[in-house]
C-alpha cells in the first residue's frame, strides 16, 4: 500500500493516475489531499490531474522520476536499502579537506557508480568531506543540477535514488563525509510545474531566474516547510552528513524567523534525535557575518559559508584579471586582508557594485569559512572554463594550492585541480532545442560585462562541451600532473599532521606583505610561508633556525638567516620552537 499525500491548495479536485484508470484523492484541512491505495506499491507509476485538466503532472515530492522530469513519477521505498554505515560518525568540519565533484564529470560515465571506484584516491589523497554538485532531478541527461525541478528525486541518469544511497553508504566505508549542494532560491526553468499546485512563487519579489521563492507571504508555511522537508529527507533518508545551500543572497524573507535559521534549527533538531554530526554551510556574497554566527548573538547560526573574498583576493592577484567582480581585487594588501579578517569588504566601497559592501566578521574563527582558489562556480563561470593552471601557470597554481592549504579557513578543493587537470569545467545543458537557444545567447550576452568574446564561449547545448569538461585520469601519472598530485598530498599531509595549521583562530594570522616588492609572508604558529611574485629574487631575513618544509624551487634553502627565493615560487618553513 502506498499513501499519496499532496498539497493543492488551488485545485478543486485531484486524482492520482495509474495505469490509465484515475482515483480521486480526499481533500484535507489547509490545501492537502490523500489517498491510500493498496494496489499502488513500490515501482509503481503514477501522475496527478487537477480538476477537469488533461495535464499529466509528475508528484512535486516525487521520489523517483525514472522518465525524466516531465515523466511519471514512481513509488519508492525508502526502507529497503541496507545501509552498513550504523557506526559512522562525520569528522568536524573545522578538520575538514573538503573536495567539490560533479557527478556528471567525475568519471567519463558519469553515474554514482563509477565514481566508486574512484573513493580510494580521495582517501589516500587526504580529503575528508566529498561535497557533491546537485543532484536533484534536472531536464536532460546531462547539466551543472542548478536547474533541478523534482527536489526529492535524485537525478536518474547519474543512476536514481538507489545508487545515491549506495555512494553514500560506500563513502561512509571509506571514512568519507558526504555534503550536498541544494538549490532552494530558485527551479529550472524546464519541468518546473510547482506553481500549477500552489504558491510556491511570488511575483512580488524578482529574481536572476524569474518570481522569487515564495518565503513570507499566503501559503509560505508549505512553501518553507516544502524546503525543510527536503533538506531533512537528505539527512535522514539519505545519510547525508551536510548541506550546502546555494546563494542564498537569493532569499528574500522579512519573517520573523528568517527561512535560513528555520532549517538550521531543524537540522539540529534532527542531528539531536540520530546522535549523528551535520553541517549547513552558505554559499553567500553578502559578506553579512550574521548567517554563521550564534542564535544568541542574532544570527542564524549556520556551519559555514563559502569565502568568495578569499578566493577573488587570490586569483585576481595570480592572474592578474580584472574583469567584472575582480575589478574590486588584484592587490597584496586584499589578500592579506581576507587571511586575516575573511572579509576583504566588510562595510567599505565596492567599485563593481558601486556601493558600500559587507561589515566585519569580528569574532568569527577562520573555521567558519571555506577556502578555495577553485569552485566549480568560479571556473565554470568564464568564457572556456579555464582552470587556475591555465589562466597563469603550474608554478602559480602551486602557490595557491600552498596558500588555500595553509590558511585559517576549511580548504576546498575542485575535482583535479590537484593534478592540474587539463580539462575545462564548462557550463553545459541538455535542454530543449527552443530553450537551449535561450540559454546559449544568454550566456553570451552576461559575460559581455567581463569584456570576453562571445564567439570563444563553448556551446552549452554541445555534447562536446561536456565531454570537454570530464576528468582524464590517464593524466595522474603524467608529467606535471603527477608532481602536482605529489604536492597537494604533501600540503595535505602536513595540514593533517600540524595542529597550527588547523587552528582557525584568525588574532593569530600574521600576514607581511610589499606592493612594491610583490612579495608576502603569513606566519601560522611554527610555520612561515613566504610567496614572490615578482620578477626577480626576493630576500627575506629568517630565524637562523628555521628549515624548509616544503619549496616550489629546488634551489630554495636558509643559509645565515637569509632565505632566497626566486620568482613565481613559494615555500613553507618550520622554527624551530
Amino acid at each position: 500500500m502506498h499513501v499519496f499525500r499532496l498539497w493543492a491548495p488551488y485545485a478543486k479536485k485531484v486524482g492520482v493516475k495509474i495505469d490509465g484508470r484515475v482515483y480521486l484523492l480526499e481533500k484535507l484541512a489547509k490545501g492537502w489531499w490523500e489517498l491510500a491505495l493498496e494496489s499502488a506499491t513500490y515501482s509503481t507509476d503514477y501522475v496527478y490531474l487537477l480538476d477537469d485538466n488533461d495535464l499529466e503532472l509528475p508528484d512535486p515530492r516525487s521520489l523517483w522520476q525514472p522518465h525524466g522530469v516531465h515523466g511519471p513519477s514512481r513509488v519508492f521505498d525508502q526502507t529497503l536499502f541496507q545501509w552498513t554505515d550504523a557506526s559512522w560518525q562525520a569528522p568536524p568540519l573545522e578538520q575538514a579537506v573538503v573536495y567539490e565533484l560533479h557527478i556528471g564529470t567525475f568519471t567519463p560515465e558519469g553515474t554514482f557508480n563509477a565514481a566508486l571506484k574512484h573513493l580510494d584516491y580521495l582517501k589516500k589523497l587526504g580529503i575528508t568531506h566529498v561535497q557533491l554538485m546537485p543532484v536533484a532531478s534536472f531536464p536532460g541527461k546531462y547539466g551543472w543540477g542548478y536547474d533541478g525541478v523534482d527536489l526529492f528525486a535524485p537525478h536518474e541518469p547519474y543512476g536514481g535514488p538507489e545508487a545515491l544511497k549506495h555512494f553514500v553508504d560506500a563513502c561512509h566505508a571509506h571514512a568519507l563525509a558526504v555534503l550536498l549542494d541544494v538549490v532552494y532560491n530558485h527551479l529550472g526553468p524546464s519541468g518546473n510545474y510547482l506553481a500549477k499546485f500552489g504558491p510556491y512563487f511570488t511575483s512580488a519579489h524578482q529574481t536572476p531566474w524569474g518570481d522569487g521563492v515564495n518565503l513570507e507571504e499566503a501559503g509560505s508555511h508549505e512553501v518553507r516547510r516544502f524546503f525543510c522537508d527536503n533538506a531533512l529527507m537528505w539527512l535522514r533518508e539519505y545519510h547525508i552528513d551536510g548541506l550546502r545551500l546555494d546563494a542564498v543572497h537569493a532569499f528574500i524573507d522579512r519573517s520573523a524567523i528568517h527561512f535560513m535559521e528555520q532549517i538550521a534549527n531543524e537540522v539540529r533538531q534532527l542531528q539531536d534525535q540520530t546522535g549523528k554530526r551535520y553541517v549547513v554551510i552558505a554559499e553567500s556574497d553578502l559578506n553579512d557575518p550574521r548567517l554563521i554566527r550564534a542564535h544568541e548573538a542574532g544570527g542564524y547560526e549556520m556551519d559555514s559559508q563559502w569565502s568568495d573574498d578569499f578566493h577573488h583576493a587570490l586569483v585576481a592577484l595570480l592572474t592578474g584579471d580584472r574583469g567584472g567582480y575582480y575589478a574590486d581585487f588584484g592587490s597584496f594588501a586584499d589578500l592579506a586582508k581576507s587571511l586575516k579578517h575573511a572579509y576583504v569588504y566588510d562595510g567599505r566601497y565596492s567599485q563593481y557594485r558601486d556601493r558600500m559592501h559587507g561589515r566585519p566578521a569580528d569574532g568569527l574563527p577562520g573555521s567558519r569559512f571555506l577556502g578555495y582558489s577553485q569552485n566549480h562556480d568560479q571556473v565554470g563561470n568564464r568564457a572556456k572554463g579555464e582552470r587556475l593552471v591555465h589562466l597563469a601557470n603550474i608554478d602559480r597554481a602551486r602557490i595557491a594550492a600552498v596558500l588555500m592549504l595553509t590558511a585559517p579557513f576549511v580548504p576546498m578543493l575542485f575535482q583535479g585541480e590537484e593534478w592540474a587537470s587539463s580539462s575545462p569545467f564548462q557550463y553545459f545543458t541538455d535542454h530543449d532545442e527552443e530553450l537551449g537557444r535561450l540559454v546559449s545567447e544568454g550566456r553570451k550576452k552576461e559575460f559581455a560585462a567581463f569584456g570576453w568574446n562571445p564567439n570563444d564561449i563553448p556551446d552549452p547545448q554541445s555534447l562536446e562541451t561536456v565531454e570537454h569538461s570530464k576528468l582524464r585520469w590517464d593524466e595522474i601519472e603524467k608529467q606535471p600532473h603527477a608532481a602536482m598530485l605529489d604536492w597537494y598530498k604533501q600540503l595535505i599531509q602536513l595540514r593533517r599532521d600540524s595542529p597550527a595549521l588547523k587552528n582557525g583562530d584568525l588574532s593569530k594570522v600574521d600576514v607581511q606583505f610589499s606592493e612594491e616588492g610583490k612579495w608576502l609572508t603569513m606566519q601560522r604558529g611554527q610555520f612561515q610561508i613566504a610567496v614572490n611574485l615578482s620578477s626577480h629574487e626576493a630576500q627575506f631575513q629568517v630565524t637562523s633556525a628555521a628549515e624548509v618544509v616544503l619549496a616550489s624551487n629546488k634551489s630554495i634553502a636558509v643559509n645565515n638567516g637569509q632565505l632566497l627565493l626566486p620568482s613565481d615560487s613559494v615555500v613553507i618553513l618550520r622554527n624551530a620552537q
